[in-house]
C-alpha cells in the first residue's frame, strides 16, 4: 500500500451516469489487474475504494458511476485538481490460472478490473473471452477499448435492445478453462452457480478503512471470515458462502 497525491489528467462522461477519471503520480503500488484505490475527497469523512481499470508507469485510470454524493463530487472534479489517493490495496486475479482460453465476464463498471486483466492476459499469448452486461443498449460503454487490444466482446441487455437479451449468463454457453468476473452479488452468484468451471470473482462492499483495521467488509468463506479489502476483493468463486 503506498499513500500519495495525484493530479487528475481527465474525468469525463462515457455514458450519462458512468465516468472515466486519469490521474498522473506514483503508480509503483499498483501490481495487479483487480487491485483497487481508495480517493480522499475534500468534506467527506470515508475515502471511495475504486477497482483500478488500467495502469502504466506514470498513471492509472477508474470508471465510476454517479450514484451519491461521492461520486458526484468526483464527477465535478477539473483537470489540474490533485488527490490524496492510497494505492496497491487489496489483491487482484491470478492470472496463472487462466488456462488457454478464459471468460471474462463484467457487468456494468464491474467491467473496470477486466480491462486491465485482458490486457495482461494478452501480454503472455492469451485471448480471453469477454461478456459485458448492461441494463440498456444507452448503458454500453468501453467496447472499443477492449477491440482496440484485439478482443470483440459479447454483449447482453436486459431488454434486447443491444447486444443478446438477457443477463450475462445467458450468454455463457461455450467452453472456456476458468472465468473471472466482476459486478453485482447477484450476477456472481448466478455466475458461479451456472459455470461448470473454477473461476474468481471480484466482491464489492461498502469499506470502512480500506486496508483491513476496521472489519467492516468482512464476509463468511467456507476458509472463515475475510476482510474483502485486505483478503480480497478477489475470492475464489468456489470458497464464497452465500447468503440468503
Amino acid at each position: 500500500m503506498k499513500q500519495a497525491f495525484f493530479e487528475i489528467i481527465e474525468n469525463f462522461a462515457l455514458t450519462g451516469k458512468v465516468m472515466r477519471m486519469r490521474l498522473a503520480g506514483d503508480t509503483s503500488g499498483i501490481e495487479q489487474p483487480g487491485q483497487f484505490v481508495d480517493i480522499r475527497l475534500e468534506n467527506l469523512f470515508l475515502r471511495r475504494p475504486l477497482s483500478v481499470c488500467d495502469w502504466d508507469d506514470e498513471s492509472f485510470t477508474v470508471l465510476y458511476e454517479r450514484v451519491g454524493r461521492g461520486t458526484e463530487c468526483m464527477a465535478a472534479l477539473p483537470a489540474g485538481e490533485r488527490l490524496d489517493v492510497m494505492t496497491g490495496l487489496g489483491n487482484g486475479y491470478d492470472l496463472s490460472l487462466a488456462g488457454e482460453t478464459p471468460l471474462l465476464i463484467g457487468g456494468g463498471t464491474g467491467l473496470s478490473p477486466l480491462y486491465g486483466l485482458a490486457k495482461a492476459l494478452v501480454k503472455r499469448n492469451v485471448r480471453p473471452a469477454v461478456i459485458l452486461g448492461f441494463s440498456t443498449a444507452e448503458e454500453v460503454f468501453y467496447t472499443r477499448e477492449f477491440e482496440a487490444i484485439g478482443i470483440k466482446p459479447i454483449i447482453t441487455t436486459e431488454d434486447g435492445s443491444f447486444g443478446i437479451q438477457g443477463f450475462v449468463t445467458e450468454a455463457m454457453d461455450f467452453p472456456y478453462t476458468f472465468f473471472y468476473a466482476c459486478g453485482t452479488e447477484a450476477m456472481l452468484r448466478a455466475i458461479c452457480e451456472q459455470s461448470r468451471c473454477p473461476g474468481q470473482i471480484s466482491l464489492g462492499k461498502r469499506m470502512g478503512c480500506g486496508f483491513g483495521a476496521c472489519m467492516g467488509c468482512t464476509v463468511l468463506t467456507k476458509n472463515g471470515p475475510k476482510r474483502i479489502c485486505k483478503d480480497g476483493p478477489v475470492l475464489n468463486s468456489e470458497e464464497v458462502l452465500w447468503e440468503d
